[in-house]
């Protein structure tokens, strides 16, 4: 544990933070899968209206500074060509 009292509050926001970046990854995930399980039961409007909102979230997660913009670039393609392949 750190003795210098900015450390100690440094440490206290860096875990704030920690805590906040997992929750979003783990809600980008979500709707990541909730893309590909509506493409897998070939339903196209409901695998287009998921595809927006996974796109948001991963251009948040660029602005954010969670995610490299090469990996959102490889998701959103990924993803597009999923859906436009049904």
């Amino acid at each position: 544990m750190a003795n210098i009292k900015g450390q100690m509050k440094r440490n206290l926001t860096n875990e704030k933070r920690r805590l906040a970046n997992a929750s979003f990854k783990s809600g980008l995930k979500t709707a990541i899968k909730n893309v590909e399980t509506s493409a897998a039961a070939n339903d196209k409007s409901a695998a287009t209206s998921n595809l927006s909102i996974a796109f948001q979230k991963l251009d948040k997660s660029v602005t954010k500074g969670i995610h490299h913009k090469n990996y959102v670039a490889r998701q959103k393609s990924r993803l597009s060509k999923l859906v436009d392949s049904l």
